[in-house]
């Protein structure tokens, strides 16, 4: 079953788009709290089509996804008991609760391990509505928080930026053929990290 495919068709259209910027602005935001999809694949079009405007796409990118970030960690942090039965029915509380569990145990360990897990979360390919929800819920203090999501995600689109305009049609060619792949490893990723975080509360 393709699923990453036909959403990555559909960001190569919004990339063509006369408001492009705007499109990968709102997209970056929605994908720090609800949306499927990394702002990479459209991005990646963007750079190609006019790669001397590439890092300020990834700049616009980048302020999407940290307001975003705050939206996520917003709700996560006082609206999470009265949104629960909403995301029990959209599939997503297991996840949530999964990564709450998991920072609340590196949170208490080390507020430096926290900062360096959610820079990981920010840089690997794992939706980050997760980190952002889980980080409010827990209390992740706000500042470090941001802190974190700019280098993560920073370097996520900046990375992408840079090797579109090194690379060019070729760089883009290997984002469309492997992102099908690449989409269900992230979400392999994720049931992986799920089942270790279940595994580590039971011993």
């Amino acid at each position: 079953m393709k699923l990453f495919g036909p959403l990555y068709e559909r960001t190569l259209r919004w990339a063509r788009h006369p408001r492009a910027p705007a499109l990968l602005v709102l997209l970056s935001f929605a994908e720090a709290i609800i949306f499927p999809v990394a702002p990479e694949v459209m991005l990646a079009p963007m750079c190609l089509s006019r790669p001397r405007r590439g890092f300020w796409f990834a700049f616009l990118s980048l302020a999407g996804s940290l307001a975003g970030a705050i939206v996520g960690y917003l709700l996560g942090h006082y609206a999470f008991e009265a949104l629960r039965p909403a995301l029990a029915s959209m599939g997503w509380l297991e996840h949530i609760d999964a990564q709450v569990a998991m920072l609340r145990g590196i949170a208490a360990q080390s507020p430096w391990k926290t900062f360096w897990l959610l820079v990981l979360a920010g840089f690997a390919p794992i939706p980050l509505k997760f980190f952002t929800w889980a980080s409010g819920i827990v209390g992740v203090p706000l500042l470090p928080f941001m802190a974190s999501m700019f280098v993560g995600r920073g370097k996520r689109v900046f990375l992408v930026a840079a090797a579109i305009r090194i690379g060019g049609p070729r760089a883009e060619a290997a984002l469309r053929r492997y992102i099908e792949p690449l989409g269900w490893i992230a979400l392999a990723l994720i049931a992986a990290l799920v089942g270790y975080v279940v595994w580590r509360s039971r011993t």
